[in-house]
């Protein structure tokens, strides 16, 4: 069997049993205390916490490995470029989909605040976008290693790299060991998800045993067309992209893609997910590591789709709950603002909240009625980041494939880069 089989099949038992337990045992304090709050919460955070372990080095070593792959400065500012545009692009009209379908259905239209349990909510304040400027500079670069300020690690290591390269051939000895290290994680990084079936259970299992289905029934319009957006945008938009722009089978993307999907889904964190996104572009779809290196980490900080689709809806859907309209004038102004707080929040802890609170701002909205959607929001954030990392790889191959830094033998190969089982050398091979 193989391992996204598995992984899946597992995932499916994880958000079964938990489903079981949030209806007929959310009140007996043996399977809260000892399964939800214990096996299934200690199980879920350790795997978190070794996929996170993983992102620092794995980013560190491949962006080197990647940038002085690339030798010319004039293509890293190219392929930079390219991701940002395409991001940006992806992102705009992530949220205009989103837009124009709840302009469509209509959601909250006959929302009745009386029936619903009002929230205390307090709006988290963004940063000025002069310091997210200023703090892509890390004053102390052990201490935004040490934090896992993700932008900061990119550009410390991308300048690292550069003036790796500018020593000319006494700096080959570093990106020899640099190259080595990265196979070495790159091994990690297997052996992490040989256990990832149980990992996903236990973070399926603890989830729906809190959140339980029931929650989306209050809200069943605005769940659902989120739902159908994500999957619009998902199917449609950025496989178009693929396809068009890309010059590649969507299929086989997807089905490539289908692990990394399953793995964004249980973690509900596209840091956490690098690792994973990483390897399966390199040795599933073979882009090169010059560019994987660079684009993935890059995405997985200020890519902001599946983000700007809960932004678009949510939008609408809170208007039409308080009776306000907000007119054409209103909701391209949304979509404005959702592109602009991708770029202006990126990094920042509670992005989607304060994206969120940004864009009601300015288009009049309370504040307030964010808290009417809080309840689903953590299902909805699993669904969210596997767009996310769809998005992530979809540009990375994009991009790959206009700098002809992607092996299409390898994208073609369904087997190509699957994960093998990890065995221990025996002791004849380690002497």
């Amino acid at each position: 069997m193989k391992m996204t089989t598995k992984i899946l099949i597992w995932m499916v038992a994880g958000l079964a049993l938990g489903s079981v337990i949030n209806v007929f045992a959310s009140d007996v304090a043996f399977v809260q205390d000892y399964f939800v709050n214990g096996l299934f919460h200690v199980l879920g955070a350790i795997f978190i916490s070794l996929l996170k372990m993983l992102v620092v080095p794995l980013v560190t070593f491949s962006l080197i490995c990647g940038v002085c792959g690339i030798g010319d400065i004039k293509k890293l500012g190219r392929v930079g470029l390219k991701s940002f545009l395409l991001f940006m692009f992806t992102t705009a009209s992530a949220i205009t989909l989103a837009v124009f379908v709840a302009m469509i259905v209509a959601p909250g239209k006959d929302f009745d605040l009386a029936t619903t349990e009002q929230i205390a909510f307090e709006a988290p304040e963004a940063p000025p976008l002069t310091q997210v400027f200023i703090d892509l500079i890390p004053s102390n670069p052990v201490a935004a290693y040490a934090d896992g300020n993700m932008l900061q690690i990119i550009f410390f290591t991308i300048l690292f790299a550069v003036c790796i390269l500018m020593i000319g051939e006494r700096g080959r000895p570093i990106i020899d060991s640099a190259e080595r290290l990265n196979e070495v994680m790159m091994r990690v990084v297997t052996v992490v998800m040989s256990i990832a079936p149980y990992g996903v259970f236990a973070l399926m299992a603890k989830t729906f045993s809190l959140q339980g289905l029931g929650l989306i029934l209050p809200m069943i319009s605005y769940f659902g067309v989120v739902v159908l957006v994500l999957l619009l945008h998902l199917t449609g938009t950025l496989m178009l992209l693929l396809k068009f722009a890309g010059r590649v089978s969507p299929l086989m993307f997807l089905k490539k893609m289908r692990g990394v999907q399953i793995f964004a889904f249980s973690t509900s964190s596209s840091n956490a997910t690098i690792p994973v996104t990483l390897r399966a572009v390199e040795k599933r779809l073979g882009v090169d590591n010059s560019t994987a290196s660079f684009v993935v980490p890059f995405g997985a900080t200020i890519n902001m789709d599946g983000t700007a689709v809960m932004q678009g809806v949510a939008t609408v859907f809170i208007a039409n709950v308080y009776g306000i309209e907000l007119g054409l004038p209103g909701y391209l102004t949304v979509i404005g603002m959702a592109v602009l707080a991708s770029i202006g929040t990126a990094g920042v802890p509670g992005v989607g909240l304060i994206m969120l609170a940004m864009v009601f701002n300015q288009v009049g909205l309370p504040v307030e009625g964010i808290a009417l959607i809080m309840g689903v929001d953590r299902l909805l954030d699993m669904m969210r980041t596997a767009v996310n990392v769809t998005g992530d790889a979809t540009v990375t191959t994009i991009v790959a494939r206009s700098e002809d830094s992607i092996s299409m033998g390898t994208f073609n190969d369904p087997d190509a880069g699957a994960i093998e089982d990890v065995h221990l050398p025996s002791k004849e091979m380690r002497v």
